[in-house]
């Protein structure tokens, strides 16, 4: 694993702990978010768009 994951799935651990503490993600879906969160954090990180950027829509 190089840095930009490390660094990359450390912020997407903070930024999901921060949407469960405040209850718009549960525990139990953690599985289905954490991913999509880690995905943006880490094209974002990368320098690179995410799919499905806004973008798109013009």
């Amino acid at each position: 694993m190089d840095k930009m994951q490390k660094e990359a799935l450390q912020v997407t651990k903070e930024i999901v702990v921060k949407f469960i503490e405040t209850g718009r993600v549960s525990p139990q879906n953690v599985t289905e978010i954490f991913p999509a969160v880690y995905d943006v954090v880490h094209a974002t990180i990368a320098g690179s768009a995410p799919l499905g950027d806004a973008d798109d829509d013009k």
